[in-house]
């Protein structure tokens, strides 16, 4: 079941509780078996040797558990830059390894079958008392805390530098497979000015037009040094691409402003470089690691602000 992105309702019929910024899984519990699955349906069991005790956490036969596999920075935030050092790992002394450096945990938010009971056509209430109930917390693993105040939430998220919140009506039933307005995912986003540095086109409806702007920012203001951010594909109007085209075609030009060049992994389509003189505002959700932007969002150029000025917000 997945949630749509919306306002934050409010109300008593509502409940509340963190986004976290992780790894969907279910977690199919036989015995003393445990099947950990990806949102794609694959098999990652391997990969996830910190979830090994679960089994023993239910006092059940069978049960199968919906959650998120995150893994914590030294404040305690999740953060899934740190957990794509863990995902995709397959070879179990590799996965030993960064399990050490990187350990993760299973936050569980639902219950959907039970000793053989189906769950899913439970209200919400039923099922998280249900799970609240049979999961015990242990070292790699627990419940989903649910709060009432979902505008005290929302604000803590904010002041916590966490991905948002999901709020869930409480009469609502699990549909597999389905994104439904049962459940809304409230997120933070962030607001960053970033230098346009090229562009790469785009395919399918966008054919022959900008497919995503290659971005970028300063390490110092005027330093003249560009640092690669990442790509933005998204937030263009028809009328903005248009403009953007014309804009372009007077800033061409055939040298890479970025130092170092972007990697050709993320350029692949063939860039087409800019002179660094365009202020574009983005909306994202957060820097990863390699300082790129996650998720970004194109929402419109500025001009208060010259291009050499454009540095990383702290």
């Amino acid at each position: 079941m997945k949630a749509t992105t919306g306002d934050l309702p409010l109300g008593e019929d509502w409940t509340y509780e963190v986004k976290w910024d992780g790894m969907r899984a279910l977690c199919f519990v036989d015995g003393d078996h445990l099947r950990v699955q990806s949102y794609n349906e694959r098999d990652v069991t391997v990969s996830w040797p910190d979830l090994a005790g679960l089994p023993d956490a239910l006092p059940a036969a069978t049960a199968l558990l919906d959650g998120e596999l995150i893994a914590t920075d030294g404040d305690g935030r999740p953060s899934f830059g740190l957990l794509q050092q863990r995902m995709h790992l397959t070879d179990p002394a590799e996965v030993g390894r960064r399990s050490a450096e990187v350990p993760v945990s299973y936050v569980a938010f639902d219950l959907l079958h039970l000793d053989g009971h189906d769950l899913t056509g439970l209200p919400l209430t039923d099922r998280r008392g249900l799970l609240d109930q049979v999961l015990d917390p242990g070292p790699r693993w627990r419940c989903s805390p649910l709060h009432d105040d979902g505008v005290s939430l929302l604000d803590a998220t904010k002041e916590r530098g966490l991905e948002g919140v999901v709020a869930k009506r409480l009469g609502s039933r699990y549909e597999p497979g389905k994104r439904t307005r049962t459940w809304l995912k409230v997120k933070v986003r962030l607001r960053q000015e970033m230098v346009v540095g090229g562009w790469l086109p785009g395919e399918g409806n966008r054919t022959g037009r900008l497919g995503a702007l290659l971005v970028g920012y300063h390490a110092e203001a005027g330093d003249g040094m560009l640092r690669f951010a990442g790509r933005v594909g998204t937030g263009f109007k028809d009328a903005e691409l248009t403009r953007l085209g014309r804009l372009f075609e007077d800033l061409a030009t055939d040298e890479c402003p970025f130092d170092p060049a972007p990697p050709r992994a993320e350029i692949r389509r063939g860039p087409r470089w800019l002179r660094p003189e365009l202020v574009a505002e983005l909306e994202f959700g957060e820097w990863t690691t390699d300082d790129r932007l996650r998720h970004p969002s194109y929402l419109g150029l500025r001009t208060d602000k010259p291009a050499t000025e454009v540095t990383k917000d702290a």
